[in-house]
């Protein structure tokens, strides 16, 4: 599977009145990959046919689903159904998401047991997902070397290059390392860090996000207040195209063989001016090293 050096990750792509003539915008820029989340639910599966639809070779991943959320026998079967009719263009990323979605589907969180559970099931379908067409959502190592064993790799989140180091360091040379990397495309600083705090907002409030941050050398006083400029300015990568795409070159030399792009900005809908001009960024869908 061929999801080349970029993507862009945008939960805009998840809206039904919008996202086919955005994605198939985006497929002609030349990103690799249309990354869409979570977002709690839904239909992820009639969201990623909508995008497989719109477009001719970009790959469609999910970035992540939840596996509390989602049946694995579901996915798995929705998965061999639209690779029956677009090809190996679907790339299920999937996590262990939190101690509260574990219990609201009646599970106890014991990460590691539940994703091998699930990717059992995946392997034990009729038509199974292959290993290489799903990648897990992991931020601690032991998660990081299960993505390496079971999967196509690992899609992490709100992460450094300094991670992104760590990660291959674990994974060693073959799997998938493929970083979120928040952006906002404004040179402005005061501005460019109100528009990135405000939606990290959120996240820094998430235990399992704010333990992340930790081990990666940020302090509680980094994680106050919506997010310290230093915190700020080290997961989200804000400025002109040129030092967005400094940062994007900092995961590849640290051993990150995708980096997907999400926009950020304090208006509605799709950010389709900022994406054109990042398109410069897209480099084509040249296959990965871990390309299976």
């Amino acid at each position: 599977m061929h999801i080349g050096r970029t993507g862009i990750w945008s939960p805009e792509l998840r809206d039904p009145g919008q996202a086919e003539e955005a994605a198939a915008e985006l497929d002609r820029q030349g990103w690799g990959a249309l990354w869409i989340p979570g977002l709690g639910g839904g239909d992820v599966l009639g969201d990623a046919e909508r995008l497989l639809r719109a477009t001719d070779d970009a790959v469609v991943a999910t970035g992540v689903f939840s596996i509390w959320r989602h049946p694995a026998d579901e996915m798995a079967a929705g998965h061999a159904r639209l690779r029956r009719t677009y090809g190996h263009r679907l790339l299920f990323g999937l996590g262990v998401s939190d101690v509260e979605a574990a219990r609201a589907a009646g599970g106890t969180y014991r990460p590691l047991a539940a994703m091998n559970a699930y990717l059992d099931r995946f392997d034990q379908a009729p038509e199974p997902v292959p290993a290489g067409e799903r990648i897990v959502a992991a931020m601690g190592p032991k998660l990081t070397e299960l993505a390496a064993r079971r999967s196509a790799g690992t899609h992490p989140f709100l992460v450094t290059p300094g991670f992104t180091a760590t990660a291959r360091s674990l994974l060693g040379a073959g799997p998938l390392l493929a970083p979120y990397q928040a952006v906002v495309v404004d040179d402005d600083a005061g501005r460019a860090r109100t528009t990135a705090r405000r939606f990290l907002a959120t996240f820094i409030a998430m235990d399992h996000y704010a333990q992340s941050l930790l081990r990666q050398g940020f302090t509680e006083a980094d994680l106050a207040d919506g997010g310290s400029d230093r915190l700020i300015d080290a997961v989200v990568a804000w400025g002109d195209v040129a030092t967005i795409g400094e940062r994007v070159r900092a995961h590849h030399d640290a051993g990150a063989d995708h980096v997907a792009l999400h926009v950020i900005t304090d208006r509605p809908g799709p950010p389709r001016a900022e994406w054109r001009a990042l398109a410069p960024l897209a480099r084509g869908r040249r296959s990965n090293p871990s390309d299976a």
